[in-house]
C-alpha cells in the first residue's frame, strides 16, 4: 500500500512543529517533512519524532531575504557565502534530527553564470551531506508560483544532477509543479525514476488535497507503485480550511486503497 508523508510546511501550520508531528502521527501518516524548522530547537523536534516513531524525510535551506524577493540562494552569483552558510545550517539541523534529505533551494536567477554557481554550491552541499549520510535534493518549481526561479524543468534538473555526479544528489519530483510546467506525469516519473529522491503531490491547479482537480492521483499512485518506488509520498498541499477537514482523501485511502479520485 502507498505510504504518505505530511508536509508540515503546509499542514497543521497553526501548531508548533513538535505538536504538528504529533498530529500527523495521530492522523495516520507514515512520515513527516517540513520547510524551514530552524526556529524550533532541534532537540524538541527529535523528541517528537522519536516518541511518535516518525521519520523526518527532509527540510529546506533558507530562502534568504524573502521581503526582497529571495527564494533560495544557491544559484545566486556573488552570494556564495550566504548560500553555503544556509547549506551548513540545514545539514547540521538535519543531522541533529536524523532527517534524510536537505532540499537546496536555487533562487531567482538565470543564465550560465547562475548555472555554474548552482553546480559549485551543489558540489559543496553533496560532499558535506555525504559525511552525515544525508541526501541533497533539487526541485523544479513552476513559473506561476515561483516566477524567475532558476530550476524549472525535470530535464534541466537531470542535466544538473548528472553534471555534478554525486550519488546523494537527487531530484525532488513534485507532481504539482511538474504537471503545471510539463504535464505527462506518468512518463516523466518513469523517465526520471533513477534520479528521484522524493515525490510530492497536490491537486492541480489549486494546490489543494489530491481528491479533486485535473490529476487522477489514484492512477499516479499506482504508476509510482508499479515503478517500484516504495518510499512515502509527500502530501505538500494547502488545505482550504483546517488540515483535519482536508484529510478525507487519506481516510478514504486507508479504507479502500483502490478508491478513485480526480477528473
Amino acid at each position: 500500500m502507498t505510504r504518505f508523508s505530511a508536509n508540515l510546511g503546509f499542514l497543521w501550520t497553526e501548531l508548533s512543529l513538535p505538536d504538528a508531528i504529533r498530529a500527523a502521527a495521530k492522523a495516520g501518516f507514515d512520515a513527516v517533512e517540513c520547510h524551514w524548522p530552524f526556529d524550533t530547537p532541534a532537540a524538541d523536534v527529535r523528541e517528537a519524532l522519536e516518541k511518535n516513531n516518525l521519520p523526518m524525510l527532509g527540510l529546506n535551506t533558507r530562502r534568504g531575504n524573502v521581503a526582497a524577493g529571495d527564494n533560495g540562494l544557491a544559484a545566486l552569483s556573488g552570494r556564495e557565502h550566504e548560500a553555503r552558510a544556509a547549506i551548513d545550517e540545514a545539514i547540521a539541523y538535519a543531522d541533529a534530527i536524523s532527517a534524510r534529505n536537505v532540499h537546496v533551494m536555487a533562487g531567482v536567477a538565470d543564465g550560465e553564470t547562475a548555472r555554474q554557481t548552482f553546480l559549485e554550491n551543489l558540489h559543496y552541499a553533496s560532499a558535506l551531506a555525504a559525511d552525515y549520510g544525508i541526501g541533497i535534493l533539487i526541485e523544479p518549481l513552476n513559473a506561476h508560483d515561483a516566477p524567475g526561479y532558476f530550476l524549472r524543468t525535470t530535464d534541466q534538473a537531470r542535466q544538473i544532477i548528472l553534471t555534478v555526479g554525486k550519488p546523494n544528489l537527487k531530484l525532488m519530483f513534485d507532481c504539482y509543479h511538474v504537471q503545471v510546467t510539463e504535464g505527462d506525469l506518468s512518463h516523466k516519473l518513469e523517465k526520471h525514476l533513477d534520479i528521484i529522491g522524493h515525490i510530492q503531490f497536490a491537486s492541480v491547479p489549486d494546490r489543494g488535497p489530491p481528491d479533486a482537480g485535473e490529476v487522477n492521483y489514484t492512477h499516479i499512485f499506482k504508476v509510482i507503485d508499479d515503478l517500484g518506488y516504495q518510499r512515502p509520498l509527500g502530501a505538500e498541499y494547502k488545505p482550504a480550511a483546517s488540515t483535519r477537514k482536508s484529510l478525507g482523501w487519506l481516510n478514504a485511502r486507508s479504507r479502500n486503497p483502490f478508491i478513485c479520485w480526480g477528473t
